[in-house]
């Protein structure tokens, strides 16, 4: 991933809202939710919401998908994981038993939550 890519993931998850719809999200793989049940949940005003979710969608951390009349969003897995990959990049000075915790953590929290980067 090109710093330029992560720097904007990094600005669109920045904000509360847009970083709490984005963690709905990941819950939620893979099925997504339509963009009012996002509002909804998140106690956010419909066309708000909007603005926040195109922001993630710009950012490619997010895609919709069109079903009848509404909107389902997901997260776009591929995206988070060069997005990790990018802070990992250059992790524990070549010494990856270094990272085996880190690496056994994020593997143990994606087997709890049900959503993982695979």
């Amino acid at each position: 991933m090109k710093q330029d890519l992560a720097i904007e993931a990094f600005s669109a998850l920045s904000q509360p809202t847009r970083l709490e719809a984005f963690r709905l999200l990941v819950k939620q793989e893979p099925d997504g939710l339509p963009a009012g049940e996002i509002a909804r949940r998140l106690d956010v005003p419909h066309n708000t919401m909007s603005t926040h979710l195109a922001i993630l969608s710009r950012a490619g951390l997010i895609s919709a998908q069109r079903h009848s009349r509404s909107m389902i969003y997901r997260v776009e897995l591929s995206a988070v994981r060069k997005l990790v990959m990018f802070l990992l990049k250059d992790c524990c000075n070549g010494q990856p038993e270094l990272c085996a915790p880190l690496i056994d953590e994020i593997s143990r929290s994606c087997s709890t939550s049900g959503a993982c980067c695979g």
